[in-house]
């Protein structure tokens, strides 16, 4: 349900909440869940909007709602030995919302949700950085947080992606331009979500070597090119 938030934690608990979650130096979610093979591409994945329904800062299982579609589409990615790369800002947790438990519990329920169908995510990085976040999370521009593509470049050196023959999925334009910026070769930029508002944003970073294509839902990634020509393991 959109516009339900989470009661705001203090500055020290959420300062205690960052324990044992895998923070790197800079406070980003850095979380490698399976081993990759060097030089495989990857689909990323924003998640709010894209693989679970947009409810303005998720953060309580019960408000986990899977996009129809997603499943399958993940499952495909699997078969066809892609990597699986949920790239998500987290702008609840800079202002102070909800803290890095939340997180954790609600990607568990996805995590979950997925597993039922059949399908796995391979890695998973999150950014609380905001212009009006709380320390440590105050930053004006992170690189981190899209439009800014630190995730996807960080993804790539974790798990040595091939991000030439990359993909993304996500309904914002800032998940499109962060793909672009990331040297990727297109998105796909859905209805669901805040999509259809973003479509026309969206669409102006298309260019001779970034590809934008739109769609309904994640669904529709069934018919990207990363999911025709990959080598199905």
């Amino acid at each position: 349900m959109k516009g339900r938030r989470c009661s705001k934690n203090t500055e020290k608990a959420q300062s205690m909440r960052t324990l044992n979650h895998p923070l790197n130096a800079a406070g980003l979610w850095c979380e490698v869940l399976t081993a990759s093979a060097p030089g495989r591409p990857a689909l990323f994945l924003d998640r709010d909007g894209a693989i679970v329904e947009e409810t303005d800062y998720l953060c309580r299982v019960d408000d986990v709602v899977m996009i129809q579609g997603a499943g399958a589409v993940i499952a495909a990615a699997n078969k066809h030995g892609l990597a699986v790369v949920v790239v998500t800002n987290q702008a609840g947790i800079g202002r102070g919302y909800y803290g890095w438990d939340e997180f954790k519990a609600v990607q568990d329920a996805i995590a979950a949700a997925l597993a039922a169908e059949g399908a796995s995510i391979d890695a998973v990085y999150a950014c609380a950085h905001h212009p009006q976040g709380h320390a440590p999370y105050a930053h004006p521009d992170h690189p981190a947080r899209k439009p800014n593509p630190g995730m996807l470049l960080q993804a790539a050196s974790d798990l040595a992606l091939d991000l030439g023959k990359s993909w993304l999925v996500g309904d914002k334009a800032i998940d499109v331009e962060a793909a672009k910026r990331a040297g990727i070769a297109g998105a796909l930029q859905v209805a669901t979500g805040y999509g259809n508002a973003e479509r026309e944003r969206a669409s102006v970073f298309a260019s001779a070597t970034f590809e934008i294509r739109h769609g309904r839902s994640i669904a529709d990634a069934m018919m990207l090119p990363i999911l025709k020509s990959s080598n199905v393991r």
